[in-house]
């Protein structure tokens, strides 16, 4: 109790701080302004109540809570829909997800009375967290007000095991009253065991329910018309400082083929393209709508929302966050359509999936931005070799399918055991 007293201050203390970071952002994301209420728990006016409530951090956990919100409508279709997030990329896609069928709202930050006025409110049926989400007054709010909490599709890395070790006395209870936890892989429920998770069950990655929705295809299939005859590579997601190191050795080995950056932070479009102009690459930009010029080298994605389009649209995929010590986004989407996969040295973030798609050959990993591209170059150059990946990529996500259906199996066995289980 003295410790999240601590804690609890330390959040206090850090409020000035907080509203100017939120200022801040939002002079290149003004939607860091929109709804600032919810953030800090105030002006809560729920639709409904007794929800399942969802909560997904930001784009990556609210796309992978598709399937496994699915499969939660499927087993209590009469229950209202609560989705939480914390950014407003993420609001924004749950939006578009599922916005006609759920109330979309922000999480409170972990402040004692926001979380708490939160679950006044809300009074919801159960929640869950989706991967890695530990915020102390949050899970003790949740018991206080008798809602049951999983945490599901749940990662933890060797680095952040690390790091919340740092802080065990204070995250080690947090993690014994969660009600059950849904682990992607053994090593995840080993390293969660660690922190003191007593009620464990490995379900694998809803990651690979996720079912492509066919507008994006179609959409994608319109890119590959504007773009004409010319291989594509698609760097997805990149980070501060990839495209700098990409761009620095596309001059350098210059594949014939045309480059699509899609950065993941959308406040980062035009500097990226700034960027890639002052390299002297000639530019165009999804938004225009035009089609793109056999002498346009790099096509910069400048939009939200159609990551599966870009896929549909390449030969290859470059994940970013892989080449700086980021931990690497999601390769599991481009490669269940079969895109071929590269990847950076830094994918901790996906690190079993990695291991089994480099094991498998559906995916390649390389050292750096020269050896991505001398490995674009000769991909490019072996069309059998890209056909043998394409296979390669759709049996590795067929494989590992399930993780939404085994979770929500979980959640009602806890559920009817205890005789909280939402009546339909």
């Amino acid at each position: 109790m003295i410790v999240r007293r601590l804690y609890s201050l330390v959040w206090f203390l850090a409020l000035p701080w907080i509203r100017r970071y939120l200022k801040k952002r939002a002079r290149q994301a003004p939607a860091y302004l929109e709804h600032w209420d919810e953030r800090f728990g105030r002006a809560v006016t729920p639709v409904s109540r007794d929800a399942i409530w969802v909560h997904a951090v930001s784009v990556g956990e609210t796309r992978a809570a598709l399937p496994l919100i699915t499969a939660l409508k499927e087993r209590w279709p009469g229950v209202p829909l609560l989705v939480t997030q914390m950014t407003p990329t993420g609001r924004a896609t749950a939006l578009q997800l599922y916005g006609e069928e759920a109330e979309v709202r922000y999480l409170p930050y972990d402040f004692p009375a926001a979380v708490q006025r939160f679950f006044e409110a809300y009074r919801p049926k159960f929640g869950v967290l989706m991967e890695t989400e530990l915020w102390p007054n949050l899970i003790d709010a949740a018991r206080q007000a008798g809602v049951p909490l999983f945490l599901a599709n749940a990662r933890l890395s060797a680095k952040s095991l690390k790091g919340y070790r740092k802080i065990d006395w204070l995250i080690r209870p947090a993690v014994r009253a969660l009600t059950a936890i849904a682990a992607q892989s053994d090593e995840d429920a080993q390293r969660l065991a660690l922190l003191g998770a007593e009620r464990i069950a490995v379900c694998g990655n809803t990651k690979y329910d996720f079912t492509p929705p066919q507008a994006q295809l179609d959409l994608g299939d319109q890119f590959r018309q504007l773009m004409g005859h010319r291989h594509v590579l698609v760097c997805a997601s990149t980070r501060q400082g990839e495209e700098l190191l990409i761009f620095q050795a596309w001059k350098q080995q210059t594949p014939d083929c045309l480059l699509i950056l899609v950065p993941r932070h959308p406040e980062r479009f035009n500097e990226v393209g700034a960027l890639a102009q002052e390299y002297g690459f000639s530019v165009q930009y999804r938004s225009d709508g035009k089609p793109v010029e056999p002498s346009t080298q790099v096509w910069i994605g400048d939009s939200m929302g159609e990551m599966f389009a870009y896929y549909r649209a390449a030969d290859l995929v470059f994940i970013g966050g892989s080449l700086l010590p980021l931990g690497g986004q999601n390769l599991i989407e481009p490669a269940s359509i079969g895109i071929p996969v590269l990847m950076g040295p830094s994918t901790f973030n996906f690190s079993q999936a990695s291991r089994l798609a480099f094991a498998c050959k559906a995916a390649l990993q390389v050292t750096d931005a020269s050896d991505l591209v001398a490995k674009v170059n000769e991909l490019l150059g072996d069309p059998d070799r890209r056909c043998a990946m394409h296979e390669a990529a759709l049996d590795f996500s067929v494989a590992h399918r399930g993780a939404s259906r085994r979770i929500v199996e979980m959640i009602a066995t806890s559920l009817q055991s205890s005789g909280e289980e939402p009546r339909q």
